[in-house]
């Protein structure tokens, strides 16, 4: 009788270690490199170039300027910023009559108006509602300007991005810079666009079927995609708006990079950690929209029909032209183009050969596609409301100031690296992902994303979440040494010395 034995065993347990670490090895292997979108995808491709303020000298002189009047008090200097609301009344006045073009002095003059106002503002917050109705009235004025201009035109975009996304900001750091008890209130109205098609009551505001919600998610791969662009942007996702009729049973379609598009309930989707929505609507004087004022409706409608029909897979690539997977903003962009109705007039660019590397490496093949930043300046759309809280807006300041001096290192050429001895469990759990997916349920790697993009993509979150820990604390000390927090750019600032001071 032949007997195991101990010795046996060993020689089992020895094949066994033996056929783990070939596995291992052989899991060790790198993927190719990942595949750049090095040619140009199109003449506008080839002009694009990454937009840049180059104004520091400017925000340091607006710094300053905020803490003279802060010094001074509201009581002294509240005139004078009355009287910057008023000059920025009568720009914003002049800009709704006539026809300027996207170079005109009024567009440079709103620009300079609405900083020097919000610098004023920002010491005497009891004029903050007066201002963000100022700036809303600002960006509708513009918008409307834009219909008149060449969506592709160079000068037209960056008169757009200046206004919309100054003002913006302008505004918004002067929230930061109030007490808490002066905050003003979340919502802002916009202007209240007719809609003949189904209507709800969402958390105080009318929504209608086929409406487009801007929202800005709270993780750091939110903040690259908002960021991570020619002109970085407050958004990073879009959903669209379907209203039951008769019912006024409200569903949003969707896009996430965990489980493709989605369907969810408002309390859903605003459950997902939100740090700004944004509410846009189609203009009633649409050609489109004259022959078929229902047209946004049907749109959300066969959006809402393909998602329930089965799983549509998230579209890492980034093709705008691929409906068999849909990220978020394609959802919006393939149910109206159907119907004749191109949103997004003029292509989002990536021409930052760091950025496209970095974005190349997560999965990124196309880099002429649709930013969902970039709709908000798309003047087939009236802004109908904007929420904001204030501790959101300091989240989101920290956020993408630590995400912008990372793409500052990747414009310098810093590879976005993983940890290759993780890669073969990587590999395993998104073997074990893809074997969910075809059951309906989600893994740990999200299908379309490879073992190392999803590495990648950890090593971005976790540095991320440091570098945004010393920011933060490096505002603290700012705030306890001049009384204040730190304006945005400052806070870039900061970031990069923080960069530089430790690189990994």
């Amino acid at each position: 009788m032949r007997g195991g034995g101990p010795g046996r065993i060993r020689r089992v347990v020895v094949r066994g270690a033996a056929a783990l670490a070939v596995a291992y090895l052989l899991l060790l292997v790198p993927d190719r490199a990942p595949v750049r979108a090095a040619a140009a995808e199109s003449a506008d491709a080839a002009r694009a170039r990454p937009f840049a303020w180059q104004q520091d000298a400017y925000w340091e002189r607006l710094e300053e300027g905020y803490a003279r009047a802060r010094a001074v008090g509201c009581e002294a200097m509240g005139d004078e910023a009355r009287a910057e609301l008023h000059a920025l009344a009568d720009t914003v006045e002049r800009l709704g009559h006539g026809t300027h073009a996207p170079d005109a002095p009024l567009l440079a003059e709103a620009e300079a108006r609405v900083f020097d106002a919000a610098v004023r503002v920002a010491a005497c917050p009891k004029l903050l509602p007066d201002a963000i109705r100022l700036a809303a009235r600002l960006r509708d004025a513009v918008k409307r300007q834009s219909e008149r201009w060449d969506p592709r035109d160079r000068r037209a975009r960056e008169a757009l991005y200046r206004v919309l996304y100054g003002s913006r900001a302008a505004i918004e750091e002067a929230i930061l810079q109030a007490p808490p008890d002066a905050a003003p209130p979340e919502l802002t109205a916009g202007v209240d666009e007719p809609s003949a098609t189904p209507s709800a009551l969402v958390h105080g505001v009318r929504v209608h079927s086929g409406d487009v919600l801007l929202s800005r998610g709270g993780a750091a791969t939110s903040a690259l995609i908002a960021r991570g662009n020619d002109f970085p942007g407050n958004f990073s996702h879009v959903a669209l708006v379907h209203v039951e009729p008769g019912t006024g049973r409200v569903r949003l379609v969707e896009a996430h990079i965990e489980r493709g598009v989605a369907i969810a309930t408002p309390d859903e989707y605003l459950g997902d950690r939100k740090l700004r929505v944004l509410v846009l609507r189609p203009r009633a004087d649409l050609p489109a929209m004259a022959a078929d004022p229902m047209l946004p409706h049907a749109a959300a409608t066969a959006a809402l029909v393909r998602a329930e029909a089965g799983p549509i897979a998230y579209d890492f690539a980034m093709d705008a032209q691929d409906p068999t997977r849909l990220f978020c903003s394609e959802v919006a962009a393939q149910a109206y183009r159907q119907l004749g109705v191109e949103l997004w007039p003029a292509p989002s660019h990536v021409s930052s050969p760091g950025v496209r590397a970095w974005l190349a490496a997560l999965g990124v093949r196309h880099f002429e596609t649709l930013e969902p930043a970039d709709l908000e300046d798309d003047p087939q759309l009236r802004v109908v409301a904007e929420w904001r809280d204030v501790e959101a807006l300091r989240n989101e300041h920290l956020d993408n100031a630590a995400t912008d001096a990372m793409l500052a290192a990747a414009e310098a050429g810093a590879p976005l690296p993983y940890s290759r001895w993780r890669l073969p469990f990587a590999r395993v759990a998104k073997a074990w992902s893809a074997a969910l997916n075809a059951f309906g349920e989600i893994g740990p790697v999200p299908q379309g994303m490879s073992a190392t993009a999803a590495l990648r993509s950890q090593w971005f979150t976790a540095r991320h979440a440091r570098l945004r820990a010393r920011i933060e604390a490096r505002a603290a000390e700012h705030l306890a040494a001049r009384g204040y927090p730190p304006p945005y750019w400052r806070l870039v600032q900061l970031a990069k010395e923080e960069l530089a001071a430790s690189p990994d």
